[in-house]
């Protein structure tokens, strides 16, 4: 699954999450709830401009989430995105295993030094 909002430039950095249903009978009301709410609520966000989702080709690996960040201020957007969860405008996760907890990086580009 990928969704894009209007991009201006080439995004600045990424968010980038590993999770998994807690259990198989979960699994549809996790992908239900990642790719109907929680993908949405997460552009809607100021910075995040698109969102792509990944399966594993292992039967074991977690599912990824990368999600574009267009800010200049990659740390304001991680405390917006913050703040959002903790006020609890964010969705409540359906399915999705807590233990251990999903990871989350957030990284910004890097570039080669000029040579």
């Amino acid at each position: 699954m990928f969704i894009e909002k209007e991009v201006g430039q080439v995004p600045k950095g990424i968010l980038y999450v590993e999770s998994r249903p807690s259990s198989p009978e979960q699994a549809a009301g996790y992908h239900k709830w990642y790719n109907e709410s929680h993908l949405q609520e997460i552009l809607a966000i100021d910075g995040f401009v698109s969102a792509r989702r990944f399966e594993s080709l292992g039967e074991d690996g977690p599912f990824i989430a990368i999600y574009e960040i267009d800010a200049d201020d990659i740390e304001a957007v991680q405390a917006t995105l913050g703040a959002a969860i903790t006020a609890g405008t964010m969705s409540t996760p359906v399915g999705l295993q807590l233990d251990p907890p999903p990871v989350f990086r957030f990284c910004r580009e890097i570039t080669a030094p000029e040579s």
